[in-house]
C-alpha cells in the first residue's frame, strides 16, 4: 500500500530523529504557520509550534535580507535546555527540530539539510 504524502513526511521526520540522536523532536510546517507533519511530544501544542516556526523563519529571512547577509540558511534559538532549529524546506515549508543542549550542531545541521531537501520534493 502506498503511503500518503503526510505519512511520507512523518516518516522523513522519524528517520531524521533515528539517524540523529541529538534531535529530540521535529516538525514540518507551512510558511503560513500550519502544521504539515510532526513527530512532536504529546504535550507540545502543534498549532503553536507551527505558528512560531513560520514567524521565526520569516523574521530571520527579513533580517538576513535587510542586513545584507545573503540567503538565510537556518535560524536557531539556544535555551538552557537545548536548541530550537529552523530551516527552510523549499519555498512552502519549514523544518523545525528540537535538539539536546549538548548537541553536535554541525551534524544536526547536516542531517537537517538532507531532510529539508527530501521534504521540499514532497511538499
Amino acid at each position: 500500500m502506498a503511503l500518503s504524502k503526510r505519512e511520507k513526511l512523518t516518516q522523513a521526520l522519524k528517520d531524521l530523529e533515528a539517524t540523529t540522536p541529538d534531535i529530540e523532536a521535529s516538525a514540518i510546517v507551512s510558511v503560513d504557520g500550519l502544521m504539515i507533519a510532526s513527530a512532536l511530544p504529546r504535550d507540545v501544542e502543534e498549532d503553536r509550534v507551527a505558528a512560531m516556526s513560520a514567524a521565526m523563519l520569516s523574521l530571520g529571512e527579513r533580517t538576513a535580507g535587510e542586513l545584507t547577509r545573503g540567503e538565510l540558511s537556518e535560524v536557531y534559538v539556544k535555551g538552557e535546555n537545548g536548541y530550537v532549529i529552523l530551516m527552510s524546506a523549499g519555498e512552502n515549508a519549514v523544518l523545525t527540530a528540537l535538539a539536546r543542549k549538548d548537541a553536535k550542531l554541525g551534524l544536526v545541521f547536516l542531517d537537517m539539510k538532507r531532510t529539508a531537501e527530501e521534504i521540499k520534493d514532497n511538499v
